[in-house]
């Protein structure tokens, strides 16, 4: 394989947060620089292939940092993530050098309503750890204001984002977050909102007073999610410029 275009990770850690979700640490030898939302294609190395077999994911920790966290649901039938579940820490992985993606913080606006299902949370995470350390390095005096609705079928497939996003949100005035389940008879000791993402968005986002001339949505995970936020949004009165989208497939046949 010609490694002069990859980068060498170090598998560090798996948290599972269910039997198909689970969240995955991995070590870079340096820093690695990104804008927050990015994501990063990475995967193993595929037999005699010049070309290891690659899949992109989300990068949830802030960028500068060695240590890379991504949030992965596993595809039973698919080409990498079984293997990636069956890895042995300190095994070695693949990254292209470039992370990319549009998927970041729109520059022109101060308030930013961000919708996501399950592992679509991953670019929102990274956003929102990136200004909470520019804040508490006193880099930025003016923090723009942050909503995350993030919905699961499960609170458990939420991940450890549940808790983490929970108590920035009580510590923080200038962020808000609103998990949601969709099968609560499934969870009875769920005791907050109910119901699909998309169905408590326009509650959510009234209660947040976000003008629609000052305020940028995000949309991001699965496709039928997207699709049913971004006609409320319009229907809101945001721009089509201002609505901002990462759907996220679950692919077959050798995908995932």
């Amino acid at each position: 394989m010609d490694a002069s275009q990859y980068s060498r990770l170090t598998f560090v850690e798996r948290v599972d947060v269910s039997d198909e979700l689970a969240i995955f640490r991995l070590r870079a030898n340096t820093p690695v620089d990104f804008t927050p939302g990015q994501y990063a294609t990475i995967g193993l190395k595929n037999g005699d292939q010049d070309r290891p077999l690659l899949r992109p994911y989300s990068v949830v920790s802030p960028p500068g940092c060695t240590e890379l966290e991504f949030f992965i649901e596993r595809v039973d039938d698919g080409a990498l993530t079984p293997r990636l579940w069956n890895l042995d820490k300190g095994a070695n992985l693949w990254m292209r050098d470039k992370i990319v993606g549009r998927f970041t913080l729109d520059p022109n606006r101060s308030h930013h309503l961000m919708a996501a299902t399950v592992t679509g949370v991953g670019p929102y995470v990274s956003i929102v750890r990136d200004q909470l350390r520019e804040c508490r390095a006193g880099r930025l005096d003016a923090p723009d204001s942050m909503l995350v609705l993030h919905g699961a079928s499960r609170s458990w497939e939420l991940g450890t984002y549940l808790d983490e996003l929970q108590s920035l949100a009580a510590r923080m005035d200038w962020f808000e977050y609103v998990p949601t389940v969709s099968r609560p008879w499934e969870d009875p000791d769920w005791d907050g909102e109910c119901g699909r993402v998309e169905d408590v968005l326009r509650k959510h986002l009234d209660a947040a007073s976000f003008a629609p001339s000052d305020s940028a949505a995000y949309t991001c995970g699965h496709p039928k999610m997207i699709d049913k936020a971004q006609g409320i949004l319009q229907r809101a009165g945001f721009e089509e410029e201002a609505i901002h989208e990462e759907k996220y497939f679950v692919e077959r046949n050798g995908g995932g």
